[in-house]
């Protein structure tokens, strides 16, 4: 008997010795389910060395008044456990599979958060920074001036640039790899509220932070601008540009799962945006 519970119990040994490494969970529930595990590797252990020993047939007198007589070999207490304990093996597996897939969508979540806040914290800034700019700025000096005479024309304040005018400055910046003054533009137009171009101020802010290598707040840049305009025409752009970011994060599995969503949205994606998709597809290692 021991001959055929081993080689079945071998595999299940193998996965839970390495499972409590790989998971590195520090929830109860993962504490539990490691609890949980040690306990059934000790009683497979046990059984492994023999120590749980079948019982002694019981003897009786038979019911037609003759002497004692040899009752069918019950079941031993190994045979019985081993599908109670392999069903056991197959649970917690699966337990401890959702225990850390739950557990790394929530750090992926908590990262997300913490970006955005990141990213709303230094919009609030630029915002700020533009008002005690026009606050701090003098006044034109008053002049006498002769009844009715206008004042002089070079006394009038310059007109703030449009949004399509910062958009055009941003991609000119990031073309020469200035990306301060990319972002700057950028975050100009996403303080306008100017609904039309907040899209492809997105796209630029995802530009200039990845340029610098911040690839977590580029993250939330083009994820916004892909919330922005799920069906605008730089969608599949943006979604690139996520994946593209989770690979400079080091996140090739996520980054794949985002690569694959791009290819099952757009199967015919052609151009350099398909040469991008299938470079970060490489860069990425996805299957």
């Amino acid at each position: 008997m021991r001959a055929v519970i081993l080689p079945l119990l071998l595999p299940a040994l193998l996965f839970l010795a390495a499972t409590p490494a790989a998971a590195q969970v520090d929830t109860r529930e993962g504490i539990a389910l490691q609890n949980q595990i040690l306990q059934l590797r000790q009683e497979m252990e046990a059984l492994r060395r023999g120590s749980l020993a079948p019982p002694a047939p019981a003897s009786g007198s038979s019911l037609l008044g003759g002497g004692a007589a040899p009752r069918p070999a019950a079941t031993t207490p190994q045979a019985e456990m081993v599908p109670q304990l392999l069903d056991r093996v197959a649970r917690m597996e699966e337990e401890l599979r959702q225990v850390r897939g739950r557990a790394e969508q929530s750090e992926f979540r908590e990262r997300q958060l913490r970006e955005r806040l990141e990213k709303l914290e230094g919009d609030i800034d630029f915002r700020l920074q533009q008002v005690e700019a026009q606050r701090a700025a003098p006044a034109p000096a008053a002049r006498p001036a002769a009844p009715a005479t206008p004042p002089p024309a070079a006394n009038t304040p310059p007109a703030p640039r449009t949004a399509a005018r910062a958009l055009a400055d941003g991609q000119a910046a990031l073309g020469r790899r200035d990306w301060p003054a990319a972002e700057a533009a950028a975050r100009e137009v996403i303080a306008s509220r100017d609904a039309a171009r907040q899209a492809d101020a997105q796209m630029l802010l995802g530009d200039s932070l990845a340029g610098r290598r911040d690839f977590g707040a580029a993250a939330v840049a083009y994820d916004d601008a892909f919330r922005r305009a799920p069906q605008g025409g730089r969608a599949n752009e943006a979604m690139l540009g996520v994946a593209n970011a989770l690979i400079g994060l080091g996140n090739n599995r996520d980054a794949c799962a985002q690569l694959n969503d791009l290819r099952s949205r757009a199967p015919n994606l052609s151009g350099a945006l398909a040469e991008r998709a299938a470079d970060a597809r490489r860069r990425a290692q996805c299957r």
